[in-house]
Parts: C-alpha cells; structure tokens; sequence
C-alpha cells in the first residue's frame, strides 16, 4: 500500500492483493521504521460501521476509517477509487482517496509492478 500525502489530502493506492486483503478483512496497514531503537510512522485502513470517513493521528499511526458498505462495494467492483472527506472540526476537512493502483505506462524503476491492476490505456509499462 502506497500513501501520499499533501496538504489535507490522503492519497492511499492499494494493489491487487490488498484491496483483495482489505475486502476480506476489513484492515489492512503498513509501517515505516526508523531503525531498532527509533520510532515507527504507520498507515491503516480500518472499515467500520459508520457511514462516514473519519481519521485518527495518535502516537505516529494514521488510522482511516472506511464506512464498510463503501468499502465492499469499492472492493467488489470495477470502480478505481473511494473518495470521503472528514471534517474534524469547524476549520478543518481532510480529503480521503482510496485508489487501486495500475500498472505504470512509463516504469522508470526497478518496482514491482506484479500485482497492479492493468492500466486503461495499456496491459504493460512498456
């Protein structure tokens, strides 16, 4: 699972078996390291019962949580994304992209690219 982030935006691009592994699931994550003694930065997404987005920061571990009829739906489908926003206070809306992520039309890097969805506008990146 990629994540970028800008701004107020999260920008989360699963691959195959994730997006397989979220559906089933219902969470899936991953973690940065900063080595044996340093801290950690992670990433989940997390379905819940609820029928909106909302989002949590607490000790280094941002933690999405996916209205699950959203998700299953996303999941099971054709569809390339999920958008949500979430709205933790009067001033503030974080932006929500869950996308599946395609094959690259032009690989510049030695990244696998195995389990990505094939692209619309080509079967490979060559």
């Amino acid at each position: 699972m990629k994540l970028r982030i800008r701004e107020n935006t999260l920008r989360f691009r699963l691959g195959r078996s994730e997006v397989e592994s979220f559906g089933r699931t219902g969470m899936i994550g991953d973690k940065v390291r900063f080595g044996p003694k340093m801290d950690e930065f992670g990433y989940s997404l997390k379905k819940t019962p609820q029928t909106k987005f909302s989002a949590s920061f607490t000790d280094g571990m941002i933690v999405v949580h996916v209205p699950a009829a959203d998700a299953d739906s996303w999941a099971n489908s054709d569809e390339v994304s999920l958008a949500g926003t979430f709205l933790p206070d009067e001033q503030t809306e974080l932006k929500i992209l869950i996308e599946k992520d395609f094959v690259c039309l032009n690989a510049h890097n030695d990244e696998d690219q195995s389990d990505r969805y094939p692209h619309p506008k080509g079967d490979s990146a060559f």
